[in-house]
Formats: structure tokens, C-alpha cells, sequence
């Protein structure tokens, strides 16, 4: 009937002669608004059943149904701070000569999937936002938690030099509010890692009270060590999200699930369903995490803005189109696109004609962004990325999505079946190879054990928990390895052979630091350093190319490296309803 009358309607379109013979103008239009209902209607209906907002393409039940089914969200949404960053292929590494001749970075092809990063390197202010939580909620007051605030601390003896004047920026640059949008330094890989989980948390805590299922306020004013927010204890296990406390967590949106519950047909009790909010709600973000390398490396060159059709037109030098780090637009000719050093001696040009504007770090967003609208990809702070350091990224075996890292964990279960919830006197410190205490686990998260065989057994794509040196040449490519010897042979030799310092506390809490003195080490490279990427205010020119890949102890820091966040894309590649062409 739908079909009858849409025909009949651009029949009358095409020969209005004959349809104002038959019918009166009057009458006419009446009908015609009908037309335009049913069509409506009709396109609606389809549309409706074609995007999956009416009933289940599974099942046929109406899946938004207040009785039970639930609506889920569309498109992912950007975090706080966040910038989207649509991934693609890529060369990986350096396409011209290595003149340090670290063979290091070779060019490789790699595909990224889509992911969101930082506008920004993390700020002293987003810093000390994070401090000042910590601070609230784990006194460094109580012994108990003491190494939880201090284990987070910037180590702001990073400035000091032997022959050089540095007490003004060991006792302003991280709190003084003069420098509050400068980045963050002196903070080590674990400490970024640990920042990362608590914006995680907070960002979603804050998404739940925004939509009612937590108690407003609550993360302010009822946040203690014993009742704090996790994000994965609220999807496995809400009941223990603040410590349990009811009237925090709220069942159903703004409570109206702690109703009691309906009497339906025949006396039959209905429980009130959707009570907290699921991660098939779409709701909760993904978690806020250090990039990978690859991820790092593709964003800061941004050859988007080179592509032609679907071809790069070469790749870029640095994260800004053409071979010189002076700008050529007319309004900012000859000012210096990023941080860094000039040369020697030279760290921000004469006065009254600086070159970049900074002799230390400088304010985020002083220096213009990518093609991807990310600031401060090249200068100003290094960054920390995700990955342990080996010399060759192994694109053979994988060249997507390409990370060294994994170490695969689970939920650990406890004797009553409920997955085990970490409290004071469970959560763990670690003691670092500087003698640094810091914390790894807080009251809350839910405890995390390694893989074991119920997860690997007869899988092709893993084996064991720990794939730090997978395929690495620390095996079956060094010349001291024993073939026919099995992989937990003592006497295996390992290709990186680094010094293993030792810090250990006797009975007396007396920190006793052990040196290596072997002269036997070959390598400073182990599975505790990781990668920073791009250069610095104390760089040349030459690592600004964000093909450059350095190492550093994971829990040391220095003055010249900082770091931004990062965040997986869930669903689809583009966020624009076209593909481009051009």
C-alpha cells in the first residue's frame, strides 16, 4: 500500500493537469499531507529497524525496552583532554641515513588502529590535581599509606646540575603556579603508568555521577582509603566499589532501582533490572593508558597532511611539513616550530630576538599543532611511551598494532567464588633499584594474577603470561645459546646481558643498596627499560624526527622527559559518515 501510494503521488507530480481535473485544490491537500505521514512513517520504520534502535536483529525483542532491555550508546566519545586520531599505514622508523649508526629504528610498515591522545603533554597542574587526591584520600600522615603519596612524587632533583644553578627550578617549577601549564617532568615510567589508572578512574567516577548512578559529590566528600572508585571492580563487582557503602553506589539511574520491587501477574515478584551500569551500556570509557611506540611514532608525524588520494607523499622530517624547523608563514617567519636546542650554549636565542621562546620548558600550546591537532610532538619534553626497549621491532612476525610489553594478567578469584578486592593490608609496594618505594596496587582495584594454563593451553596466538622477550635475539640468536637446552636451564646466556642491581631492607628498615660490579655486563638493556620518544629542550634538531627512539630506566626520571596519555578507539576507524577521497 506504502509502494501504491508513494507511485500515485509522483504520478501526480508529473501530471498535475490531470490530478487538479479530478480532485478539488481544497481537498487535495489533505490527502497530500496523509501521503507525506505514510511515507514518513514507512522510512521511519525502516530506518529504525535497519540501525538497530527498535527490536533485536538477533532475537526480535525490542532491546530498549524499559522492562528489562537496555539502550546503548552510539559513537564513542573523546575523553577529557583528549584528541581523536584516525590510524592508518605507515613507514615505521627512519627512511634516511642513520648517522649515529644506531641501526635502531629501521624502516618498517606498520597499520595503527584508530586511537585518541592528548592535545597536550601532561601538565604540573594536571599533575597536582592527581598529588592533591592522592593526598586526600591516602594521608601520608598515616605510616600505612605513607609510601603511597611520596612513591608519586616528581623527583624534583632532576634540575640539579654539578656546575650549574638550579635551586629555583628544584623549589617552583612543579607547584608554583606560574609554571602550572608547563609539563610535568621528573617523573618516572611507573609514576606516568600510575597517573594514567587514576585518570581512568576519575574520568569515569565522574561520567557515573554525571548520570546519576553514584551519589553526587560523593567522589569528593566520601572518598577514603577504605571506599574509593575502580572502574573494573564497578563492572565485575559494584556492590564493592566504595567499599560497599549502598548508598553511594546507586541502584538504577539517580536510585530508582532501590525501589522495592513490582508485583507482576499471579503475585509473581519482578526485581528491578539494570541496576548499575554494564560495559555493554557503552557508558564507561576505555581506560587512560601511555601510547604505544607505534601509536606515538604515527601521531607525531601526522602524514595525513601529506596524503594524496591514498598515497603519502613522502614522509615527514619532522612533525611539521618541509626540512626546516623555522616557520615560513608571513605572520610568524624565521620563529622556531618547537623547543629545543639551537646549539651550544644556545638554548632559546639572543634576548629581545629569541628563537623559540624558552630556554627550559615552555607552556603547552606555544608552538603550532599537527595535521592531527596535537601540540608539542617535536621539543619542549621527551616523552615516555608504553614499550621495553629492544633495538629491532620485529615487524615480521607482527605489524599491526605493534607493542613489546604484554604482560597478560586476570582477575584473581577468591574462595567464595567473587573476584579478590585489594585493602590496606593486602595492596603491595615495590621497591625500586634507586631505593624509591612506590606503590603498585591500592585499595579498591581488584587483585591481578599472571595467565596460567587454563588460559594458554592449545591457544596458537600466546603461551605464557610474560612476552617481554618473545622473538627479542635474547635465545636462539646469541651466540652463547645452548641449543638442546630448555627454556628454565640455568645456564642459558641472555643477549642482553645488563648489571643487576640489588636494593633490599634489613631487619632494622636500613636500605641496603647492592652494586653490580661484574665486568662481564655487555648491555644496559633489560625488561625495566623502556622507550621515550621525540626531543627535547635539551636536543639538537636531529631527535625531533619522531622516527627516534631512545631508552631509559623505567624507574628513573630526568628534566627532560615527561608524557602524555592515550586512549584505544572502540568501534569504528572514522568518525566521519564519508570516506575521503582527497
Amino acid at each position: 500500500m506504502n509502494l501504491f501510494i508513494s507511485n500515485h503521488y509522483i504520478a501526480s507530480l508529473k501530471f498535475p493537469s490531470i490530478m487538479s481535473m479530478k480532485i478539488n485544490k481544497v481537498k487535495a491537500l489533505p490527502l497530500m499531507i496523509s501521503m507525506f505521514l505514510v511515507i514518513g512513517v514507512s522510512s521511519c520504520s525502516k530506518k529504525s529497524s535497519s540501525s538497530g534502535n527498535g527490536s533485536s536483529k538477533a532475537t526480535g525483542w525490542n532491546a530498549n525496552s524499559k522492562k528489562g532491555g537496555f539502550k546503548q550508546a552510539g559513537e564513542q566519545a573523546a575523553g577529557p583532554g583528549l584528541i581523536f586520531v584516525e590510524g592508518g599505514t605507515y613507514t615505521m622508523g627512519r627512511v634516511q641515513d642513520d648517522v649515529m649508526h644506531d641501526w635502531n629504528n629501521s624502516a618498517t610498515q606498520q597499520h595503527v588502529q584508530s586511537f585518541y591522545m592528548d592535545e597536550t603533554e601532561v601538565t604540573n597542574g594536571m599533575y597536582l590535581e592527581y598529588l592533591e587526591w592522592l593526598k586526600n584520600v591516602f594521608p601520608p600522615t598515616e605510616e600505612n599509606y605513607r609510601g603511597i603519596y611520596e612513591g608519586a612524587l616528581p623527583d624534583t632533583l632532576v634540575w640539579r646540575n654539578r656546575l650549574g644553578y638550579s635551586e629555583n627550578m628544584i623549589n617552583n617549577y612543579l607547584r608554583h603556579p606560574s609554571y602550572a601549564d608547563y609539563p610535568v617532568v621528573g617523573v618516572n615510567w611507573i609514576q606516568a603508568n600510575e597517573f594514567s589508572k587514576w585518570r581512568t578512574e576519575r574520568v569515569n567516577e565522574a561520567l557515573l555521577e554525571k548520570n546519576g548512578y553514584l551519589k553526587k559529590d560523593a567522589k569528593t566528600l566520601d572518598a577514603t582509603a577504605e571506599s574509593t572508585f575502580n572502574t573494573e571492580t564497578y563492572l565485575n563487582s559494584p556492590s564493592s566499589t566504595y567499599g560497599g557503602d549502598d548508598k553511594i553506589v546507586l541502584k538504577g539511574k539517580k536510585g530508582a532501582g532501590a525501589k522495592a520491587a513490582k508485583t507482576g501477574k499471579k503475585g509473581k515478584v519482578i526485581a528491578p533490572k539494570n541496576l548499575y551500569v554494564k560495559r555493554s551500556s557503552g557508558l564507561l570509557l576505555p581506560e587512560y593508558r601511555l601510547p604505544t611506540e607505534a601509536e606515538w611514532e604515527y601521531a607525531a608525524a601526522a602524514d595525513v597532511g601529506q596524503r594524496e588520494y591514498n598515497v603519502y607523499k613522502g614522509q615527514k622530517k619532522y612533525p611539521w611539513s618541509g626540512q626546516n624547523t623555522r616557520s615560513g608563514k608571513r605572520q610568524t617567519i624565521g620563529d622556531q616550530l618547537a623547543n629545543f636546542k639551537q646549539g651550544n650554549g644556545d638554548y632559546g636565542g639572543i634576548a629581545g630576538w629569541t628563537d623559540d621562546g624558552a630556554d627550559i620548558t615552555n607552556e603547552v600550546k606555544k608552538y603550532p599543532a599537527n595535521d592531527f591537532g596535537l601540540y608539542d610532538m617535536a621539543g619542549n619534553v621527551a616523552e615516555w611511551v608504553a614499550d621495553v626497549y629492544r633495538p629491532v621491532v620485529d615487524n615480521e612476525y607482527n605489524d599491526f598494532n605493534y607493542f613489546r610489553g604484554n604482560q597478560y594478567t586476570k582477575n584473581k578469584i577468591g574462595k567464595d567464588g567473587k573476584v579478590e578486592i585489594v585493602t590496606k593490608e593486602t595492596m603491595k609496594y615495590d621497591t625500586l633499584s634507586n631505593g624509591k618505594i612506590i606503590a603498585r596496587t591500592l585499595p579498591g582495584q581488584i587483585v591481578q594474577v599472571p595467565v596460567d594454563e587454563n588460559e594458554t593451553y592449545l591457544r596458537q596466538n600466546f603461551n605464557k603470561s610474560n612476552n617481554l622477550n618473545f622473538r627479542d635475539g635474547d635465545q636462539q640468536s646469541s651466540r652463547e645459546f645452548k641449543f638442546g637446552s630448555s627454556e628454565s636451564t640455568k645456564d642459558i646466556k641472555n643477549m642482553y646481558n645488563s648489571p643487576k642491581h640489588n636494593v633490599t631492607v634489613d631487619s632494622l628498615g636500613k636500605m641496603v643498596r647492592k652494586f653490580d660490579k661484574s665486568s662481564k655486563r655487555t648491555t644496559l638493556i633489560n625488561d625495566n627499560v623502556r622507550v621515550y620518544k621525540g626531543g627535547s629542550w635539551r636536543d639538537r634538531a636531529y631527535w625531533l624526527d619522531p622516527a627516534q627512539r631512545r631508552y631509559f630506566p623505567q624507574d628513573m626520571a630526568t628534566d627532560y622527559i615527561g608524557f602524555r596519555c592515550a586512549m584505544s578507539r572502540v568501534g569504528s576507524k572514522s568518525q566521519t559518515k564519508k570516506r575521503p577521497r582527497n
